[in-house]
């Protein structure tokens, strides 16, 4: 960690206004006193709550709902740049962004990951996805306005963000329909690149996901990676070709291009962290949340959702505040966290535990509920109304 006088006044430059970065910042000001500036830099000008975007696909929210401007940080006391970042300089914890530099005491780097849609001939072209906002607004109509004909849900590689989300896309698809009372006539179908739903949190987690997909009537086919996209057609990798009226699909993701090309970038571009303390190896230089790579005991990597960018960034701001006032750092990241699973009608499932857990993480699941919704519910209204 960068070493600092206690009254020095210090810059703190936190990259990312997602989930992580706008609760590092947050938290970051509250603990630290007006001598220290707490920066915020991100390439768009709102927050938009990604854990929502599924409500907006099955027209639960509408992106107002979900979207606040990053400026209202303002009145906090948060210095926000909209500007893309250029470059990283870890070294010099040097910032360029707008074709501006700045340089920081402490470096939060919590860029997420970017989607990759185009690793996959004509997905999207021909397909349409709920992991953005513009995205799942442009979905909306089209799930309302169906009746009749088949809708495919595709995971397009292992590896993407929110493990929990292409199987709430299903279900939250198959609720929208059984209200509009079309559902007899619509074929929901879900193929995924993946072994198994949610994989890294346990075989009982899988299960239960499998049993509720099971239980809608919805066609689940794992391990089956798609290739390419036609109009009306898809591709997989055993030579199968799938019909469609609607594909819905979660993106690959790959790492940022500027972390990727800076020195921060290790593991296929990805950000090596402690994964306790999330420090890289660059002094005063963190990194939180989705453009990280934590690998866990058994072979995969820690998944990439918004409740452990969210739990890292809390730790690493208490951490930056204690270094500023001179005081011993003892938060660490313990690898728990959980995950709400929308199944529609007002109800989810939740699945928690201990992810850092050996020799695999010990994850429960609990049955879809409508206490669990309205829990993600009271997530959401958290997020939008003590944070922005």
């Amino acid at each position: 960690m960068a070493s600092v006088p206690g009254d020095a006044a210090q810059t703190v430059v936190v990259l990312g206004g997602g989930v992580g970065g706008v609760a590092a910042a947050n938290r970051l000001r509250r603990r630290l006193d007006r001598r220290h500036r707490v920066v915020l830099m991100n390439r768009d000008p709102d927050f938009s709550f990604a854990a929502s975007y599924l409500w907006v696909m099955s027209g639960q929210r509408s992106a107002k709902q979900v979207t606040r401007p990053l400026r209202s940080l303002e009145r906090r006391g948060i210095e926000v740049v909209i500007a893309d970042v250029e470059a990283i300089d870890p070294v010099t914890r040097t910032v360029t962004a707008g074709g501006k530099e700045i340089t920081a005491d402490h470096l939060v780097v919590s860029l997420g990951a970017d989607y990759a849609a185009d690793a996959i001939a004509g997905l999207g072209d021909h397909g349409e996805t709920y992991a953005t906002l513009s995205g799942a607004q442009r979905l909306a109509p089209r799930i309302k306005g169906m009746t009749s004909g088949r809708i495919l849900v595709v995971t397009a590689a292992p590896l993407y963000r929110c493990p929990a989300a292409p199987y709430e896309s299903a279900l939250l698809i198959d609720a929208a329909l059984r209200r509009s009372g079309v559902r007899a006539s619509v074929d929901i179908a879900l193929h995924a690149a993946e072994p198994a739903p949610m994989g890294v949190a346990g075989p009982n987690v899988s299960e239960a996901v499998v049993s509720i997909l099971a239980d809608r009537a919805i066609g689940y086919r794992p391990s089956h990676q798609i290739t390419s996209v036609e109009d009306g057609r898809a591709e997989f990798a055993d030579g199968e070709v799938e019909p469609f009226d609607l594909l819905v699909y979660m993106p690959p993701i790959r790492s940022p291009q500027v972390v990727a090309e800076s020195p921060l970038g290790t593991t296929a571009g990805w950000v090596e962290v402690d994964r306790g303390t999330l420090a890289t190896s660059f002094p005063g230089v963190y990194a939180i949340g989705d453009n990280t790579q934590i690998p866990l005991s058994i072979g995969k990597p820690l998944p990439r959702a918004g409740v452990f960018a969210h739990g890292q960034a809390l730790v690493v701001a208490d951490n930056i505040a204690d270094v500023i006032k001179g005081r011993t750092t003892a938060a660490r990241f313990d690898g728990h966290g959980g995950c709400f699973i929308e199944t529609g009608f007002g109800k989810a499932g939740y699945g928690s535990g201990d992810f850092y857990a050996e020799p695999s993480p010990a994850v429960t699941v609990r049955r879809p509920s409508r206490r669990m919704h309205f829990g993600k519910v009271a997530f959401e209204q958290n997020v939008m109304r003590r944070w922005m």
